[in-house]
């Protein structure tokens, strides 16, 4: 009899190097992605031990988290960025692996490069020492953020020992109304179902609103997947998913493109294969979100009032934000507004950014930063012509890197001050000490520039 599978059976199961009863799984890893924050660690627990690094050619670096977005070209000023770039120079000239360092052609964000690359490919096991890994999942592969230790388990084995977690599957039909963005439907499903509905499990994301999606929407919702406690998101692989990645870098080429394209078409869910979760929602119920409080899953659609509840946490919440029970925000006055992040830095949302500034005027009390993913999303913007178009309406268009989405480089939210924000994680102090974030798409963010306050956009679309 043969036993119905999910996209995520396929990919794992073909995987499973050896397993215990009941128990944990070794798990093949077929790509390793690293970046100089959490790697020197790893690199360094195998050096005592005097173990080699096993397969450096299935591993890629970039420098992205704790690097300057002004001036690349100059030696970097702070010295524990320095340092981290330096050790993670010398890690990967040591052990031959392949390494794209800052002002490199190839440089980004380590989630943006890899698939622009074609790095990223379906039907892969994708791991890194960071929780958004979960973005590769857009193109039909296992992706997922690792601890530093099994960092280190990578490079000795190209293993890792798991449990399998269960499946889970998200399903929206229907049709997107005008604005509705990718990121405003994993914000909105997440508000839905909450922070921790996909603890334990891995999600596949179904539906005609994901299959009409490009794949840069895609991993903006699979990038998110991490925030409602998934340990990863996944999309199938179709004809989108093979039209982005032919030609690409290190894409497979002629007859092994030939091959590798008929195993892709194999993994998408077999017809009655069954989820251990499932949540069905309709696109027709999406607005542009925003979110109000201190986790993604405090978000609601524009002009919506903000809810009431008694716990202690979520008043909390509001505190920090400044915020009350029952308020909207609309007219609120926003001064920071930032365009970037693993979640939204590609092309794409610069297009739709561009489209909706075109012959306007950023407001005079908003500093806007827009953050390239990568030195290929940079030169796009170049060739398009955005970039005339966001400097004349004021913006700031800053060097590729993860900039404001954390405040681990110089570019960091004043505290007290609201941010408008692209990126992912709205907690407290993520993109600076005391600085208040509300999530939103690029087309929300680049209507609260250009108004200087937060707006519905929607009814300016309609």
């Amino acid at each position: 009899m043969c036993l119905l599978k999910t996209l995520f059976d396929k990919v794992w199961d073909s995987h499973v190097v050896d397993s215990v009863t009941d128990g944990p799984q070794v798990l093949y890893i077929d790509t390793h992605l690293i970046h100089e924050v959490t790697s020197p660690q790893a690199f360094q627990e195998l050096e005592e031990r005097a173990i080699p690094i096993f397969r450096p050619d299935q591993i890629f670096a970039t420098a992205d988290h704790n690097t300057p977005t002004l001036n690349q070209h100059l030696p970097v000023e702070d010295p524990l960025s320095r340092k981290q770039l330096q050790q993670l120079s010398e890690n990967c000239e040591k052990h031959g692996i392949s390494l794209f360092e800052l002002g490199h052609m190839n440089n980004g964000i380590v989630h943006v490069m890899a698939p622009e690359q074609g790095i990223t490919q379906p039907g892969k096991t994708m791991v890194c020492g960071d929780s958004h890994t979960s973005t590769h999942g857009a193109f039909g592969a296992i992706a997922f953020g690792i601890g530093t230790s099994q960092v280190a388990q990578v490079f000795a084995s190209q293993c890792l020992l798991l449990t399998k977690p269960k499946s889970m599957r998200v399903t929206v039909n229907g049709d997107l109304a005008p604005g509705v963005l990718p990121k405003d439907v994993i914000l909105y499903i997440i508000s839905q179902i909450g922070t921790n509905a996909g603890t334990g499990y891995f999600c596949e994301y179904a539906g005609d609103v994901f299959e009409k999606m490009s794949m840069e929407g895609r991993m903006t919702v699979c990038n998110m997947s991490i925030e409602m406690g998934a340990r990863g998101g996944m999309i199938a692989p179709d004809q989108t998913t093979f039209d982005y990645m032919q030609g690409r870098p290190y894409a497979p080429k002629g007859e092994e493109w030939e091959a590798k394209l008929a195993y892709w078409k194999s993994l998408p869910t077999d017809s009655g294969a069954s989820f251990d979760k499932e949540f069905h929602f309709d696109a027709a119920d999406i607005k542009p979100m925003i979110t109000y409080g201190t986790n993604p899953g405090m978000g609601m659609g524009l002009g919506e009032l903000i809810p009431n509840s008694d716990d202690a946490s979520f008043k909390k919440s509001l505190d920090y934000m400044g915020l009350e029970a029952g308020s909207n925000l609309m007219e609120m006055p926003i001064n920071f507004v930032f365009i970037g992040s693993c979640t939204n830095s590609r092309i794409e949302d610069f297009r739709v950014a561009a489209d909706y500034i075109k012959g306007k005027r950023k407001a005079d009390n908003v500093t806007a930063w827009l953050v390239p993913g990568s030195k290929q999303v940079e030169s796009q913007i170049d060739r398009e012509g955005l970039r005339d178009i966001f400097t004349e309406a004021g913006f700031e268009i800053r060097q590729p890197g993860c900039s404001a989405c954390l405040a681990m480089n110089d570019d960091k939210i004043p505290q007290g001050e609201y941010c408008v924000s692209t990126s992912n994680r709205n907690f407290e102090g993520r993109q600076g000490q005391g600085a208040r974030t509300i999530l939103a798409s690029p087309l929300v963010a680049a209507a609260t520039a250009i108004e200087g306050k937060i707006v519905d956009v929607s009814k300016q679309l309609n």
